[in-house]
């Protein structure tokens, strides 16, 4: 029970959190007086895509420490 309330609770804050951002938008179209109301939602896209590019990457050259040295 406790787990069904935690995801009831995260969906409602994912949501609140989509309307502040403004990729969500609920209108109500018609007013719930005699009929039910009807909402309508616009909500917002996301494009994902992907391109090849060529870039020079810089070379690193590691040179080793001496740390051998002669006992006196």
């Amino acid at each position: 029970m406790r787990a069904l309330l935690f995801i009831v609770g995260l969906a409602v804050l994912v949501l609140i959190g989509a309307m502040m951002l403004g990729l969500v938008s609920i209108d109500m179209v018609r007013p719930g007086a005699v009929q039910t109301p009807k909402f309508e939602a616009d909500v917002g896209r996301v494009d994902v895509g992907t391109e090849n590019r060529t870039v020079q990457v810089p070379t690193i050259d590691i040179e080793r420490a001496d740390n051998t040295q002669t006992a006196q």
